[in-house]
């Protein structure tokens, strides 16, 4: 399958996996615009034969197993998968190794042998702590795979691209963050917007299709982690307007529960936005996606866009959710902030 990008670099005389970040002059949000293609690749397929075969022999290193990098591991590893994991705290891979994993004590051994290497962790600090302190881009194999999934921002993609290609240029990245939170991760329902070379795209599918229902095919590397960010902040303009309609509602003296339900029966709200009025009905703040975290996303995508002033909605989301964090709930639900205006 041959994307717009790779036929554009072609055409050009260009490198069709070339990894590029920005155009000449303009922002990293412009630059994308003009970089990437306008028809994604969206994949759900059955592989042939005998690249099946090969895929499902590939040797998988998850590393990072929080909230979200636990739940694909395993979805990994019951999808057949030879798969070693390693985490910075050891319970949650003795946890999986009882569940047929290999448990590596560091990531050099981790993914010393592997053909897919995937990091999900907090932050660009995160990624390259494991990267560079820790050893783990040394160790691995010319040819492997880094599926670089951690959301962490355009900028932080532009790091890790640029490290490894001065510092191991054999080996190929990619950048794909994922959409959903822990409850589709549990059930491999995310979605991943991928991006990088495409000819490793069949090798790779085999775990993209273990953790996420969607693999949308963006570009080059850096055009997943735009998507990411686009995804995330309509997600948290979703979440506010929940919480601000359910105030509204409630200023206007209407019964809480009556509210939920009506709102959760409105054709106008989306299946997300109704699970969440459920919870909330239910004051279920557990954490599924983490306020501290959504507010981490609002701040990359703020950051990564040289023209803040066109984001002024944003920006006073991003502030109002410093207060709700500062008041102790950032590890609740991003939904928290409906009991934060409650107060």
């Amino acid at each position: 399958m041959i994307s717009v990008d790779s036929r554009s670099a072609r055409a050009s005389g260009g490198d069709p996996t070339r990894r590029q970040f920005t155009t000449n002059g303009g922002s990293r949000a412009a630059g994308a615009a003009s970089a990437f293609p306008p028809s994604p690749q969206v994949t759900a397929r059955t592989l042939p034969g005998e690249v099946c075969e090969m895929a499902q022999t590939q040797r998988v290193a998850v590393l990072g197993l929080g909230g979200m990098g636990r739940l694909m591991a395993t979805r990994i590893l019951h999808a057949g998968l030879p798969t070693t994991v390693w985490n910075r705290s050891p319970e949650p891979a003795r946890a999986l190794g009882g569940q047929g994993a290999q448990v590596a004590d560091t990531p050099p051994d981790a993914v010393r042998d592997a053909d897919i290497v995937v990091t999900m962790v907090t932050d660009t600090d995160a990624v390259l702590s494991i990267a560079t302190d820790r050893g783990m881009l040394a160790a691995l194999p010319d040819g492997a795979i880094w599926a670089q999934m951690s959301t962490i921002g355009v900028a932080g993609t532009e790091r890790i691209a640029a490290l490894v290609a001065e510092e191991r240029p054999g080996v190929v990245l990619l950048d794909a963050p994922v959409s959903g939170s822990r409850g589709p991760a549990e059930q491999g329902k995310l979605a991943v917007f991928a991006s990088g070379p495409e000819e490793v795209r069949d090798r790779v599918a085999p775990v993209f299709d273990a953790v996420g229902q969607r693999t949308v095919w963006l570009g080059p590397v850096g055009a997943g982690s735009r998507m990411k960010l686009v995804t995330n902040l309509l997600l948290a303009f979703v979440n506010e307007g929940i919480a601000e309609s359910l105030a509204l509602g409630r200023a206007f003296g209407l019964d809480r529960a009556v509210l939920i339900d009506a709102l959760r029966g409105n054709p106008v709200v989306a299946p997300w936005a109704s699970e969440k009025l459920e919870r909330i009905g239910r004051d279920d703040y557990s954490p599924q996606y983490p306020l501290r975290l959504a507010l981490k996303d609002v701040r990359l995508a703020l950051a990564d866009v040289d023209e803040v002033a066109r984001l002024t909605v944003a920006e006073r989301l991003a502030a109002w959710w410093q207060q709700v964090v500062e008041q102790g709930l950032g590890d609740e639900d991003l939904t928290v902030v409906t009991r934060a205006i409650e107060r």
